[in-house]
């Protein structure tokens, strides 16, 4: 820069200010791009974890109708086995 003049001085920091001033605006632009994806990720993460909640619930809804059904299913059973000795050995085996 030694041998540029004023003028070419001037125009090259001229320079200098306008490719910064581009490139604040493009960071500007990155920056509300990856803020309106966060905001749209946070809003699909709460969705998800609603329907993760309702899904753990009916889990548990079927888990335990499972178990109300398996001790009416061993109640039949042990009704059975007294009605009919014959079906208690078949069921042993």
């Amino acid at each position: 820069m030694a041998g540029l003049s004023g003028m070419e001085k001037f125009s090259h920091l001229e320079d200098k200010i306008y490719l910064t001033i581009e490139f604040a605006k493009k960071m500007r632009e990155e920056k509300e791009r990856v803020e309106r994806e966060m905001t749209s990720l946070r809003h699909e993460v709460g969705s998800l974890l609603t329907e993760k909640s309702r899904l753990e619930e009916k889990v548990e809804d079927l888990l335990s109708e499972r178990d109300a059904i398996q001790l009416k299913v061993e109640a039949m059973l042990d009704a059975i086995t007294i009605i009919e000795p014959d079906a208690a050995e078949a069921l042993r085996r």
